[in-house]
């Protein structure tokens, strides 16, 4: 890897961003769905901040547990504070800890990346809570934990009525969705909302984001078995159903459900459907139809023609370049080479690696990369 990343370095030369470290991870036997998913964190620079600093105020506190969230921010840490500008690290405690913490992960089957990223954030988000409510309740710290006004009242259907805690976890990733659901005896119309960290969009042949989240907002008319208890009619009636985007978040993740359920087959199959994601979107299905523009940083890969085997890499933007991440290896790519992931026009094809997450990050904020 020493030859691997010289050459990385002469390719960047005097473009070498300054303070920036490209290191790959290595892989324990199964371990790529995790390195993946971990770069295209790292490369999300609001995260990233937010958890050194959390790192930074909390190290000195010699008594705190180990936990996923210290391990992470030990990792990142780890790599940022790095001399050499590019190398390979092993994020060995991280992945012990992961293995411990959830027996999912613990076998050498082939992992599915998102079902990781999912356990991830509500992991950190959990410690994140937990770790306020102990502040809270001891007498001898003065300020509140933070909360913000923007944050989503009463989203918890379970009548919850206590505004819950927004952590930096969600002030990045955590967008509002609206059910709307309208009778069409009374034209009651009625909303719930939805805190969500990604959206999982079902995908189409020949297709791209912007017509996937049409779908996914698009009307569905609740009718036959399907009606909906209106409560002011106090009956079942025909009903329209949509979902929006009510509040879009900084970091918007998307899945794209590449592995589909076949009743015939008894069995997941992957779907190579070439599906076209922007480098610039533009979100405009939202509640205040407003178009909201994002641009693209990462994106997760999936390598491999099934569901359960294959390879994951990352691609990840950085400093205006694009970077090839796999596993150890990190090399620097051309942008146009994004599009190589989009998948295959036709049904089989030699070209098994597709773009199975993407990372977009809002325009509104400063955008560092």
């Amino acid at each position: 890897m020493g030859a691997a990343g010289s050459k990385l370095e002469k390719a960047l030369g005097d473009q070498f961003p300054e303070g920036e470290r490209y290191f790959g991870l290595e892989n324990f036997g199964n371990t790529c769905y995790c390195n993946s998913v971990l770069q295209a964190l790292y490369f999300c620079v609001p995260f990233r901040e937010q958890l050194l600093e959390y790192y930074a105020n909390n190290k000195n506190t010699g008594d705190a547990e180990e936990n996923l969230l210290t391990c992470l921010a030990d990792l990142f840490t780890q790599i940022s504070s790095q001399k050499k500008k590019t190398g390979v690290i092993a994020p060995k405690r991280f992945v012990q800890r992961l293995k411990k913490q959830n027996e999912l992960f613990r076998s050498y089957m082939h992992q599915d990346a998102h079902e990781f990223l999912n356990f991830l954030l509500n992991e950190l988000v959990d410690i994140l809570e937990k770790e306020a409510q102990a502040v809270k309740s001891d007498p001898e710290t003065s300020s509140p934990p933070e909360k913000t006004a923007n944050g989503p009242k009463n989203a918890q259907a379970n009548g919850v009525s206590k505004e819950p805690l927004v952590t930096w976890v969600h002030k990045n990733f955590q967008g509002i969705l609206t059910n709307e659901t309208r009778c069409l005896q009374c034209e009651t119309v009625t909303a719930r909302d939805e805190i969500f960290f990604d959206l999982s969009l079902d995908i189409e042949q020949n297709s791209s984001i912007t017509s996937c989240l049409k779908n996914f907002s698009s009307t569905e008319t609740l009718n036959a078995e399907d009606k909906f208890f209106c409560d002011k009619c106090c009956s079942l009636q025909e009903a329209q159903k949509r979902m929006k985007i009510k509040k879009p978040p900084h970091i918007l993740v998307i899945h794209l459900k590449r592995f589909k359920y076949i009743e015939q087959l008894g069995r997941y199959k992957k779907l190579s459907y070439r599906v076209v994601f922007p480098l610039e979107l533009k979100l405009s299905n939202t509640m205040e139809d407003a178009d909201i523009e994002y641009s693209l940083f990462a994106v997760v890969v999936h390598v491999g023609s099934g569901p359960n085997h294959g390879h994951y890499v990352s691609l990840v933007k950085s400093h205006n370049h694009w970077l090839f991440f796999d596993d150890e290896n990190v090399e620097i790519i051309d942008e146009s080479v994004v599009q190589t992931f989009f998948g295959s026009a036709q049904e089989y094809s030699s070209n098994t690696d597709h773009g199975y997450i993407l990372f977009y990050e809002s325009l509104g904020a400063s955008s560092k990369s």
